[in-house]
């Protein structure tokens, strides 16, 4: 029997709550913090998605960070801004006048700055040494400075490859979870790196680190497709914010890596409600913004249907 919208979403409901019965690790339901109601159905992109623009290397039209929350509003009708530290021409060097521009150009454009993804090569807050680790945890917390002069409400660390000495990690978590509490910043967790081959790491995460962290769902970032939708089903009702990430659309619209709609529909059926920032690079701008365009309308159609 075919079931409606409706039935198929409360059907969802149903299974992703029996999975978490069924598994200890899995957290039962997103602390009411981890929601932002004037955030819901809001959509925006993850600035690392126009990479190429930003740094003036992209077929067609470049611009700056500085012009990307107009172009976002009033050409493609998006409003989330979910930075990258690599969106920067220089974050190492980055002052406080220029974030102060920046804060003013999203607030004109009636944007708004969510997250900043810290993604600063070459530091390891999961060293054996103790020296390495100060060092990174010290450049995470500058960069918590900047999310919280910004108005950012969370920041993520970039999660490595190698999966880490748990302890040290969520020791380090735990220090820069204190550091952002002090700054109304909270860390979050995304499904990165090492991470992408558990659909329970997020969870787990989460948990071990215990307070002012949540998880920030990247929907692409899982090694096969059965861990996708169970590590979405899993990760989703601690989520914050989600990088609804798409990659090669076929010639008809077709997304063949993964479904989309599923993968929306595992996140609905979760409570999460946005914001939901898109995460599609293409060097053509052009072909870029036309992406955007295809995901904000998919996703606007399917949240119209999942609350009709």
């Amino acid at each position: 029997m075919l079931l409606d919208r409706r039935q198929f979403l409360n059907a969802s409901a149903v299974a992703i709550a029996s999975a978490r019965a069924a598994t200890p690790n899995v957290a039962v339901a997103a602390p009411p913090s981890n929601r932002v109601p004037e955030l819901a159905g809001a959509i925006g992109i993850v600035t690392a998605s126009a990479h190429s623009q930003l740094l003036g290397k992209a077929t067609g039209r470049n611009f700056s960070l500085l012009e990307l929350p107009g172009i976002l509003k009033h050409e493609l009708d998006l409003r989330v801004v979910d930075l990258n530290t690599s969106s920067f021409a220089n974050f190492a060097n980055v002052d406080r006048a220029y974030l102060d521009k920046l804060r003013t150009a999203v607030a004109d454009a009636g944007c708004v700055m969510t997250n900043l993804k810290m993604n600063q090569r070459g530091i390891d807050m999961n060293s054996s040494d103790k020296d390495v680790r100060n060092k990174a945890l010290a450049e995470y917390k500058r960069s918590i400075d900047i999310a919280s002069q910004l108005g950012c409400r969370w920041v993520r660390p970039l999660p490595d490859k190698p999966r880490p000495d748990m302890a040290i990690h969520v020791a380090g978590y735990r220090e820069l979870c204190d550091y952002g509490a002090e700054r109304n910043v909270k860390l979050l967790v995304e499904n990165f790196g090492w991470m992408q081959a558990d659909p329970d790491s997020v969870v787990n995460l989460v948990t071990a680190i215990g307070g002012n962290v949540a998880a920030g769902v990247d929907t692409g970032n899982w090694d096969s497709n059965e861990i996708r939708y169970a590590g979405l089903a899993n990760s989703f009702p601690l989520a914050a914010t989600c990088d609804f990430k798409a990659r090669t659309f076929g010639p008809n619209g077709e997304h063949k890596e993964y479904d989309l709609h599923r993968c929306f529909d595992i996140a609905w059926a979760s409570g999460f409600r946005g914001p939901w920032a898109l995460e599609h690079s293409n060097s053509n701008t052009e072909t870029l913004f036309s992406g955007f365009s295809r995901l904000r309308d998919m996703l606007r159609r399917w949240i119209k249907e999942a609350i009709s």
